[in-house]
């Protein structure tokens, strides 16, 4: 799953640089929402799903809070519709689909096991600042591009696993980006002093007020979608 986050992040970055300036450009921050179905050829016994969602840039896309505040309304106003008609809502579709892109048609045993946040701000500036020097001269002659900047990821997961990473394409080799709630290892000690054991409570204001949000709208899709498969 970090490996498919920083996958998706990387793509995000591609495609809002390629579309920098034109009226499709696309907003700083993507949505992911995980999925599992059973597969027994897997190593691990099942295969991940991940669908996503990215925003045209636009002041209520612009600013991630507020974004996934919106989000969580409207998967509350969804559920609550299919609820009054008889019907029964899935984030992925077809009606009031939240996600336009990835792992969108899975099969009735999959469940959903997390949502995550990719986003272009990260602590070299925000994203609309770093693309802007990406296509101004360089008084040193040495002109930056896209694969340089770096991105973030916030996951939030059903069993109470939290994840932050910080995708730094120049970072030296031993550094993952990684921080997590709960050992991601499983062969780690028992009685290893996890640091960051309350994540989504450390960070600055926004960071707290990021994981807030993404906490509500995880909880909102975890209440609906475990009470059984769409029909």
């Amino acid at each position: 799953m970090v490996f498919r986050s920083k996958r998706l992040n990387s793509g995000h970055l591609i495609e809002a640089d390629q579309r920098y300036g034109t009226r499709h450009a696309l907003g700083p921050h993507a949505v992911m929402l995980f999925f599992t179905s059973p597969a027994a050829t897997e190593p691990q016994g099942y295969r991940l799903h991940t669908a996503w969602r990215l925003f045209l840039s636009a002041p209520e896309s612009d600013d991630l809070p507020r974004m996934l505040a919106d989000l969580t309304r409207i998967a509350a106003t969804n559920i609550a519709h299919a609820t009054a008609t008889g019907r029964r809502w899935h984030p992925l579709g077809p009606e009031r689909s939240m996600v336009n892109g990835g792992d969108m048609a899975i099969g009735p045993d999959a469940v959903y096991v997390g949502v995550g946040v990719s986003t272009l701000d990260s602590d070299d500036g925000r994203w609309y600042q770093l693309a802007r020097t990406l296509r101004e001269p360089s008084a040193t002659g040495h002109r930056r591009s896209a694969f340089d900047l770096k991105g973030r990821c916030y996951l939030l997961l059903t069993d109470g696993t939290a994840i932050d990473i910080d995708r730094n394409p120049h970072a030296p080799l031993h550094y993952d980006g990684i921080r997590s709630s709960k050992p991601l290892d499983p062969d780690r000690p028992a009685h290893w002093h996890n640091p960051h054991a309350d994540l989504t409570e450390q960070g600055d204001h926004t960071t707290r007020e990021v994981w807030r949000h993404l906490t509500a709208l995880h909880h909102t899709l975890t209440g609906h979608l475990d009470r059984g498969p769409a029909t």
